[in-house]
């Protein structure tokens, strides 16, 4: 098979890694990539949100499948684009990535189909939802409704914390994100993720995992993209993971296909589990990013059948083949992340580092100049290690973590350490 996969984050990175092993893979092209992708497939410049340039670059390039990574092509309906023309696409039409794309969206569905999840109101007013939290009062959450790279969210525990989630939002900090605003009840708890892949029919759940939003150790600081992660996630048991299935997951799915939008990607479910129920905080409409990482580590090759068999709707013909193993994923970020940062410094010590099924350092904002490897990003390295157990994942990712010499990044010491 041909395979493009749209994207060059840490996340396809690991996508294109596991993919990479699987021998039905003949070649393998991602797009834009970045320089640790460029070790193990081609790196391709395509406009990865124009799917008329998606399918022009797929037909002349004989591709059979495209994996998309990133949600911003998801929002602009590339899948749509590239189903149409007859390519084989994993990820949600345009109508279906709304699940992420807008979090008012997410509650009606929820609303419809009985899923639990918290108490919520909309506004499209800065004076109205002010009001609203003079009135409910902290601790609360404040959401603008679309997509703002996962900045977009304040859990205010003061009432005016709220209030200032509020007016950025309206501001325009996060653009037109932020035009409409989604003010939820605070839910107590312990959040975890649980991934399910969906053909428009049938769910299979493939993982589950727990990050680290907080840029600081202790959970402390400002929200980021994720700071590390790990898998599986200790709180979503097997009795929970089949309550998720039967009360959240299937009755979204099902409604999703009432509506007459049937959802095909994977489903990415943020949970809050308190006294062994859960309720869904929001739904992603991709791996996540550091998430994915540790889910592929865990997978492997197979993760090529399983995606393959969810783009062709035959999901009900695979299953996952789980080690009973862990894996642990710890981001390498740049100094002032997730605020102003630098680019263009130069990361050494990434020679000779173990590249196996135990020890991975997946590249996120990552660039080759001169033969250099130099930070292009936010967050730009995730060392991930695999274990038998999640003390010996850890040791191997911070083993890894510890031999980069990059005196203007920083990391977290204390990722897993909830489970640990």
């Amino acid at each position: 098979m041909n395979i493009l996969i749209l994207g060059g984050g840490g996340r396809e990175h690991a996508l294109a890694w596991a993919i990479r092993q699987n021998p039905k893979c003949d070649r393998l092209i991602v797009a834009p990539g970045n320089a640790g992708i460029a070790e193990i497939a081609r790196c391709a410049d395509i406009a990865i949100t124009d799917g008329a340039a998606v399918v022009a670059f797929c037909e002349e390039h004989a591709i059979d499948l495209v994996v998309i990574g990133p949600e911003a092509p998801l929002a602009a309906g590339v899948a749509d684009v590239l189903r149409a023309a007859r390519i084989s696409v994993f990820g949600p039409s345009r109508a279906a990535a709304m699940l992420e794309a807008s979090k008012a969206f997410t509650k009606e569905v929820c609303d419809a189909c009985g899923a639990p999840t918290a108490a919520w109101a909309r506004f499209t007013d800065a004076g109205a939802a002010r009001d609203h939290v003079a009135r409910v009062g902290a601790p609360i959450v404040v959401k603008a409704d679309g997509l703002a790279a996962g900045k977009g969210v304040t859990v205010a525990m003061t009432e005016g914390e709220a209030l200032a989630a509020v007016d950025a939002a309206f501001g325009g900090a996060f653009g037109a994100a932020g035009a409409e605003v989604v003010i939820e009840e605070f839910m107590e708890g312990e959040e975890a993720s649980f991934f399910i892949l969906v053909d428009g029919q049938n769910c299979l759940p493939i993982g589950t995992a727990q990050d680290h939003k907080r840029v600081g150790e202790g959970d402390t600081g400002p929200n980021t993209g994720g700071m590390g992660a790990y898998s599986p996630a200790p709180v979503l048991t097997p009795e929970i993971q089949r309550e998720v299935m039967a009360r959240i997951v299937q009755p979204t799915v099902d409604e999703m296909a009432r509506r007459g939008t049937p959802f095909q990607g994977v489903l990415y479910a943020g949970l809050m589990i308190r006294d062994g129920q859960a309720r869904l905080v929001e739904y992603n409409v991709r791996f996540g990013d550091p998430e994915c990482q540790v889910l592929m580590m865990r997978l492997g090759g197979q993760v090529l059948d399983l995606i393959h068999a969810c783009a062709e709707g035959r999901l009900a013909e695979v299953s996952v083949n789980w080690a009973d193993d862990h894996a642990l994923t710890v981001v390498l970020a740049a100094d002032g992340y997730p605020g102003d940062y630098a680019k263009g410094s130069v990361i050494g010590g990434l020679e000779g580092l173990p590249e196996d099924s135990t020890s991975m350092m997946f590249h996120a904002g990552t660039a080759e100049r001169g033969g250099r490897i130099v930070a292009a990003g936010g967050r730009v390295l995730s060392a991930t290690g695999r274990g038998a157990a999640l003390a010996e994942a850890r040791a191997r990712a911070y083993a890894l973590a510890e031999a980069v010499d990059w005196p203007e990044g920083f990391y977290r010491r204390d990722i897993g350490w909830r489970a640990l």
